[in-house]
């Protein structure tokens, strides 16, 4: 190979759909998903991945880095999980069995429960997620008259919300680990989709209305995706 010539990324996915525009993805394990209107010919969606190269390496460096090698969670005293945005230590206390209790400064888990502390913690985020988000997407749909179908708790590791052309609102339930200005950031963003399925000028205009600083919202999730990657 020339020096100075970098080959182009091999896509790991192409997601065809009725969208307009083209959505690129580098995903933990640094794999490129493609999204593609429909009928977009396989020659230009290259020729567009050519054009973003240097951003995808730049994600897939970061990918490899932050969350290929990390450390996955042992549920021992001590461990730090997060929680809008602030670190909460684990206690595992004595006990054969109990639910997982939160008590607004650290988590307690019993000790014969250990085997699926990885299950409640996921279980205790999704509910957090659902209460919250649900609150969160009712108080901003209430200033525009907004409606939505419902809302739906997802497992996903990179895509913190979406909204579908039929109303449903999804949120992962990592973002109970974001900073509540960034929480709100994706719940904005989700609810200006129900009348802009796009990102136009009109779209962010909407996000503004409802959070006049989003980009520094914008900007954590775009450098701090990571901290939202615990092996849970």
């Amino acid at each position: 190979k020339e020096q100075g010539l970098v080959e182009e990324p091999s896509i790991h996915k192409i997601i065809r759909s009725r969208r307009r525009t083209v959505g690129l993805q580098v995903t933990h394990e640094a794999h490129l998903i493609v999204r593609v209107p429909q009928r977009m010919p396989l020659e230009t969606v290259h020729e567009l991945v050519r054009k973003k190269l240097p951003w995808i390496l730049r994600k897939q460096s970061f990918a490899r880095e932050h969350y290929l090698h990390a450390a996955p969670k042992t549920f021992t005293t001590g461990e730090k999980f997060l929680y809008l945005g602030e670190e909460h230590e684990l206690f595992v206390v004595p006990g054969a069995y109990g639910p997982l209790v939160f008590d607004g400064k650290g988590f307690f888990l019993p000790e014969g429960c250990r085997a699926l502390a990885k299950w409640l913690f996921r279980d205790w985020y999704r509910e957090q997620t659902a209460e919250y988000l649900s609150a969160r997407v009712r108080h901003f749909t209430g200033m525009t008259g907004a409606r939505y179908s419902r809302i739906a708790i997802s497992n996903a590791n990179g895509r913190w919300g979406s909204c579908s052309s039929q109303g449903v609102l999804n949120f992962s339930w990592r973002l109970m680990m974001a900073p509540r200005e960034v929480v709100d950031y994706v719940a904005v963003h989700e609810v200006a989709h129900l009348e802009e399925l796009n990102h136009s000028k009109r779209f962010w205009q909407k996000v503004k209305t409802f959070l006049p600083d989003y980009p520094q919202a914008k900007r954590w999730l775009e450098l701090h995706p990571w901290s939202l990657h615990h092996d849970i």
